[in-house]
């Protein structure tokens, strides 16, 4: 568990993805309540039990889509039976197994309202995600809408997340941008994420973008925004 900013830590896990090495990142947020939100949950070792029950205890458990950040929701219900878990559209009828609190859309659960707003990114195909913003750190969450991988990780990730001019940029894959099916929606979605005050960028896979994080994703969404 790595401490980015004040009540906002981050952890990173493995992930291979049809054999592309992506990584993933869990962020936890201690709200004012004093409760931790935990956003795409990795797998709950022992050792980061340990780390969450040093930061306090948790209370909520959301994924960002119904693809990105739902694995191992269940072992968070298990070890803490008084945690609410939300659903990403469409993720219901994915996990069965599981039983939510509610699903995520784009008005904040009065639990983390003080803290955090969110909206729905619209427009893709195949899945909805949800986005988050912390106004006290100034930071963006989100899943697949940002990847950020740097120059050292493997060609084919690099190759994944770059597209075929291998130039290095925060944004999604091409795969996703070829998901996105209703241009209109989604430049909607952009426009109220970048009305956030954002300098921060927790992305769902590859490094975080301390600072100039609007900038970045201004410039990684231009061929859509324009």
């Amino acid at each position: 568990m790595r401490d980015v900013a004040s009540d906002l830590w981050v952890a990173e896990a493995r992930l291979r993805y049809f054999g592309f090495e992506m990584g993933r990142l869990m962020v936890v947020i201690r709200l004012g309540s004093g409760a931790l939100l935990v956003h795409s949950p990795a797998e709950l070792t022992e050792a980061l039990r340990s780390d969450l029950l040093e930061l306090g205890e948790v209370g909520f458990v959301v994924p960002a889509s119904s693809l990105h950040g739902h694995l191992y929701m269940e072992q968070y219900r298990d070890a803490y039976p008084g945690a609410k878990l939300f659903a990403a559209p469409g993720l219901q009828r994915k996990r069965t197994d599981l039983s939510f609190d509610g699903e995520l859309s784009s008005t904040p659960e009065p639990g983390w309202s003080q803290d955090l707003d969110q909206a729905v990114f619209s427009g893709h195909s195949r899945l909805t995600e949800i986005e988050f913003f912390h106004a006290k750190t100034r930071t963006l969450i989100t899943g697949d809408l940002c990847f950020n991988i740097g120059a050292d990780w493997p060609s084919s990730t690099r190759l994944l997340a770059w597209g075929p001019s291998m130039k290095r940029r925060l944004g999604p894959t091409t795969a996703f941008r070829q998901g996105i099916g209703d241009h209109e929606a989604a430049r909607r979605s952009l426009h109220r994420i970048l009305d956030w005050d954002f300098d921060r960028i927790v992305p769902g896979h590859g490094e975080i973008v301390d600072t100039n994080g609007k900038s970045a994703f201004t410039d990684g969404f231009a061929w859509l925004l324009a």
